[in-house]
């Protein structure tokens, strides 16, 4: 399987499992991500995104998104588009 890195954790909100994501390339719902960090390994289907508080279909290289998240993940945790 394919990785390319799409961007970084900026910050993370325990009690509602959100990640903020800076992205560096284009992701849409549906994706299949994967997060690698020191302590983190996971991948999982991008199902619930936000930019700015509105729900998003797809967000563009520079912006910052709320991700819904399984697993905690840590500030500057990579954030990988699988393919």
């Amino acid at each position: 399987m394919k990785m390319k890195e799409i961007g970084k954790i900026a910050h993370y909100y325990p009690k509602i499992e959100v990640a903020v994501v800076e992205l560096s390339d284009e992701l849409k719902i549906g994706d299949k991500i994967g997060i690698e960090g020191s302590t983190t390994s996971f991948s999982q289907l991008v199902d619930s995104m936000e930019i700015e508080h509105q729900r998003a279909e797809v967000a563009k290289q520079g912006q910052s998104i709320g991700l819904k998240v399984k697993e905690r993940v840590r500030e500057g945790d990579k954030v990988y588009k699988l393919e």
